[in-house]
Parts: C-alpha cells; sequence; structure tokens
C-alpha cells in the first residue's frame, strides 16, 4: 500500500485534523453509555431529579457534538481521498500517454481503462472509508473495552474472549481476497475490451449480420466477470455469520452472567444497561473493522494493478544537445531489425535507406510486411532490436520525442477524428493559425466541402466523424498533418478512400504548397508511389528491391507485376 501512502502524503495535515476530530467524537460517544449508568444507579435511586435532568442534557450534547465532529471530519475525510485519487489519475493517465509501445502492448487499453476508472475507484473507497472508520472503529474497541473493564471485568472478560476470534477471522479471509480480486480485476478488463472492441465497430458488426456472434462473445466474458465477482463476495462474506454467532454468544452469556451477578449484590443494573450499549458500540466497531479489511482487499489488489503502470517504462528522452552532425539526410535506417515482443517473430529484418531532405518515399508491398512497422520506429514508438535510426545524422535515442515527433505529420491508417470543431480538428490543439489551417484544407481538397457548411470551420464533427463520409474524413486527416508544415509529412494508406483523381490531386497540391517537406507514402497503389523520388518494395519484413519506377519495373518482377495488375489496362 505505499502507492496509497505516497499520494495522501500531501494532506497530511488535513488527514490529522479528521483523526483528532473522529477521537473527540468517540471520546464523546464513549462518555453517553457511562452517564448513562451514573444516572440510573447514582442519581435515580437517590431521587436526586434536578442532577438526572442535568445528565439528560449533558447525554444530549455529548450525542450533539459527537454527531457534529463525525459529520465534519467524515466530510473532510471524503475530500481528502477525492483529491487524492484525483492526482493518481493526473499520474496514471500522464503515465498512460508516454507509456512506451511494448509496455502499452503489454498491459492493453482496456486494463488502462479499468485501472484508470473501476481501480481508481477502489483506492479512492478505501483511503475515505479508512479515514472514517479506521480510527473511530479501533478507538471505540478499545475504549469500550477498558470503560467496560472498568465498570465489570467479568463481563468485559467475555468480550475479550470473543473479539480475538473474531478479528483472527476477518484478517485471514482478507488477506486471501486480495489475490481473489485481482482476478476479478483481471476479468473487468475482458469485459471492457469486448465493450470497446463492439463500440468501436458497432457497423461492421450490424453490416456483417454479427450482432447476436457479438452478444454471445461478451455474455461469456460477463459471466465469467460475474462468476469471479460472486466467487470473490462469498469469500468476503464468509466472517459475517461467524462473527454474528460469537457476538451473539457473547451478548447471551453477557445477559446471563450480568444477571446471576446483579441478583447476587455484586452488580448494579445500570452497569448491565451501560455494558449492552457499550457491547453494541463494540460490535459496530468490530464490523467496521470487517468492511476496512474487505475493502482493503478490493484496493490492495488495484493498487498493485495501478503501481504496475506507474512503475512502466515511459517513452520519454531529454537531451540539451541539439546538435544534429548531418543536414542532409533527414531519416535513415542502418540495417534495422525488430519484433513486436520477445518471443515473436521479426517484422522487419536489415532494412536500410536513407532519405533526404526534400526527397520522397514509397513504400509498397503486401499486408503485413512491415511497413507501418517502420514508421513506428522511425516516430520512435518503439526502439529497434538491431541496428540504428537517424535524424539529420543523429541517433534518434539521443533525440527527445518531443524534437522527434514535432519534425513529423502523420496520416495513420486508422486515425482518429474528435468530437470538436473542424478547425480543431485540423489545429489539434496545436495553435495553428487560420491561414495555415484553410492552406492544409485547400491542399487537402477539403476546404469545397466546408464552404458549403453553415458553420464552415466551426462545424462540429461527431465522435470518429460519423458525419463524415470516408474521403472527407482522411481529407481532414491529411489536412492535420499538413496544418503545421512537418520536416516529414507521413502517408500510411492513408488515400483508400480516394478516388484516383482525388488522391492525384492532392499529392500535386501537396508538392506546389510544401516543396521542402520530405514525404513518405506507404501505399497499396503503385499510383501513389510511382512518381516518388525513392520507392522501397517490402517482402515479409525485407527490402527485395529499391530504387526509382522505371529502374524497378525493370529490375522486380514483385513491382512489376503489382503494377501490371494495377495500371496495365490503363497502359
Amino acid at each position: 500500500m505505499k502507492l496509497i501512502l505516497k499520494y495522501m502524503k500531501p494532506y497530511k495535515v488535513r488527514i490529522t485534523l479528521t483523526m483528532i476530530l473522529k477521537f473527540v467524537a468517540v471520546i464523546l460517544e464513549l462518555m453517553i453509555p457511562y452517564t448513562l449508568e451514573y444516572m440510573i444507579d447514582t442519581a435515580a435511586p437517590k431521587k436526586q431529579v434536578a442532577l438526572v435532568i442535568v445528565l439528560g442534557v449533558v447525554m444530549i450534547l455529548l450525542a450533539y457534538f459527537g454527531r457534529l465532529c463525525n459529520v465534519k471530519a467524515n466530510r473532510m475525510a471524503t475530500h481528502t481521498a477525492r483529491d487524492g485519487i484525483h492526482t493518481l489519475r493526473d499520474d496514471l493517465f500522464r503515465k498512460t500517454i508516454y507509456l512506451c509501445g511494448a509496455e502499452f502492448d503489454r498491459i492493453s487499453l482496456p486494463s488502462l481503462i479499468s485501472r484508470m476508472t473501476s481501480d481508481s475507484y477502489n483506492v479512492q473507497s478505501f483511503i475515505g472509508m479508512i479515514q472514517r472508520i479506521g480510527v473511530r472503529a479501533p478507538i471505540i474497541l478499545i475504549g469500550g473495552l477498558a470503560v467496560a473493564w472498568t465498570m465489570d471485568y467479568h463481563l468485559a472478560l467475555v468480550l475479550l474472549c470473543v473479539i480475538p476470534v473474531m478479528a483472527s477471522v476477518t484478517i485471514l479471509v482478507s488477506f486471501k481476497g486480495i489475490r481473489v480480486f485481482r482476478g476479478v480485476q483481471e476479468k473487468l478488463d475482458g469485459v471492457v475490451r469486448i465493450l470497446r472492441e463492439n463500440i468501436t465497430g458497432m457497423r461492421i458488426i450490424r453490416a456483417l449480420s454479427k450482432s447476436e456472434y457479438e452478444k454471445r462473445r461478451f455474455n461469456k466474458a460477463n459471466e465469467e466477470y460475474t462468476r469471479a465477482d460472486i466467487k470473490a463476495g462469498m469469500l468476503m462474506a464468509a466472517p459475517h455469520p461467524i462473527m454474528n454467532l460469537f457476538l451473539n454468544a457473547g451478548l447471551t452469556l453477557i445477559i446471563i452472567i450480568g444477571a446471576y451477578r446483579v441478583n447476587g449484590g455484586e452488580m448494579l443494573p445500570g452497569v448491565i444497561l451501560a455494558f449492552l450499549t457499550y457491547f453494541n458500540m463494540i460490535l459496530q466497531a468490530v464490523m467496521g473493522i470487517n468492511r476496512i479489511f474487505m475493502q482493503y482487499s478490493k484496493a490492495g489488489a488495484s493498487a498493485d494493478r495501478i503501481a504496475l503502470v506507474l512503475a512502466s517504462r515511459e517513452d520519454v528522452r531529454e537531451t540539451t544537445d541539439t546538435e544534429y552532425p548531418d543536414k542532409d539526410v533527414i531519416l535513415e535506417f542502418d540495417n534495422v531489425s525488430f519484433s513486436y515482443g520477445d518471443n515473436a517473430k521479426e517484422s522487419i529484418k536489415d532494412i536500410s535507406f536513407k532519405i533526404r531532405k526534400g526527397e520522397s518515399l514509397g513504400i509498397i508491398g503486401s499486408t503485413g510486411c512491415g511497413k507501418t512497422t517502420i514508421i513506428n520506429l522511425a516516430l520512435a514508438f518503439y526502439n529497434p532490436d538491431a541496428g540504428a535510426i537517424r535524424i539529420y545524422g543523429k541517433d534518434i535515442r539521443d533525440i527527445s520525442l518531443h524534437d522527434i515527433r514535432n519534425r513529423f505529420g502523420v496520416v495513420f491508417q486508422n486515425d482518429t477524428i474528435f468530437n470538436d470543431t473542424i478547425y480543431e480538428n485540423i489545429s489539434f490543439g496545436r495553435n495553428v493559425s487560420m491561414d495555415r489551417v484553410k492552406l492544409a484544407a485547400d491542399t487537402a481538397m477539403l476546404s469545397s466541402y466546408i464552404d458549403t457548411l453553415d458553420d464552415g470551420y466551426d462545424y462540429v464533427a461527431a465522435i470518429k466523424g460519423m458525419n463524415l463520409s470516408g474521403g472527407q474524413r482522411q481529407r481532414l486527416l491529411i489536412a492535420r498533418a499538413l496544418a503545421r508544415e512537418p520536416d516529414i509529412l507521413v502517408f500510411d494508406d492513408s488515400s483508400s478512400a480516394l478516388d484516383y483523381k482525388t488522391d492525384a490531386a492532392i499529392r500535386s497540391n501537396i508538392e506546389n504548397n510544401y516543396k521542402g517537406t520530405t514525404r513518405i507514402t506507404i501505399a497499396q497503389r503503385i499510383s501513389s508511389v510511382k512518381d516518388m523520388s525513392h520507392i522501397i518494395v517490402m517482402e515479409e519484413g525485407r527490402i527485395i528491391s529499391q530504387g526509382t519506377h522505371d529502374m524497378l519495373i525493370d529490375t522486380c518482377d514483385v513491382y512489376k507485376d503489382i503494377y501490371m495488375s494495377q495500371m496495365g489496362a490503363f497502359d
């Protein structure tokens, strides 16, 4: 639970004040039965009416101020838990943003979502509970036993025999529950994963009539989660009947022993009444401690899962050295090899090429041959397993991520459009001027569509651009990539929704409006890369040939076959 202590440390003054208020409230509550016993056994038999009234008023004041301290302490505890978890969620979100690619893949997006939501909520509930009950319950337990002992140690011994048994059962079950609740959260990850997949893929699910299949898949994951949750609930509920059995047995013994002692003149009736009140208070304290241990099981498992993310390797590099030895070669791959897992097959093997400033590079090949992996490595989403990647002659591992990615404008295959205005989707929080946004939109051939809208650039796109056509979405994404006038412009199969004429027009506009920009285009279409100054042909993670279009037609059978299958009819 070091994680919880770390995030509670800034609030130690507030927590201390909460504990003081709770302590005062408990002391006031413990004085009520004692006052009642004095009223019944001392003031009432002597018919001291005035004293009885005074004691009654004292009891009312004790209850009132005890309640007041409790309310104030509970509010402070809630605020402390809220503020501490607010900071933790911020740190967890920041960590998620900067996770290196391998760590992100290992933890998975659905698991990160459940850790950000369900796990953080479990920790917040525990922090609030430990402040509200964690102080009150032990003090009532110890204080109640101490006062009870001074009243009649025979009856107090009954409590001392019952409580250790209940405490042992609670502690044993609670520590076992940490492992069980960790399994529950892992099952929840599966539910979140399927839910996310279905929400984002709703159209294709309906189009392929797979709704019933997905319902069965979700029901299976949901049932597994439910069974795990029921198992955890049954485990944590096990102490309750045992505790109730011992508490009721103890209560019965107190009444029987107390009755014998009153009949024998060894104690007064008010003591029994006070004892029953203390017994009820101690009962509530023990049940409160049991609740704390139950919540600790959940929070402990959740805190471990959150701590695992916070301890994961970040993809952050800072450097003060901004000298670049080669001002001409903007991007170089030098015998680069990479795989997405320790035991996975290499995605790319011995990749080498150079791009000079202002040149263009086309990468073509079959699906799964490693084209996108090259871009992932160039953007430093992952580190190469072997070889080196350089920008202006400098190894990217010695360049800050901000500097690397600030040089790129990228359109991925499955990019995201946000529920915001067209201007903000293009500017993307980078404070790009309207003139540059309009130039980017003109270049991407999007401005003609924007001009037809009543709100123009203030038109709000739906989530994932659902109120835009496929071609409009791709042109908007291209405009976003162009808006900051990047050094390197990357199109990762980003023209699949564009017709040949529009695709060619956009490429022509880019050449005219962004002359100094180096372009990398990953494509399935020969038409998208044939005019590039350099073309790479890939197969099974390797470069099998590279050169210009004319060179590859003469020397590379794979490239020629692709060309003939796509363009032969037009020749």
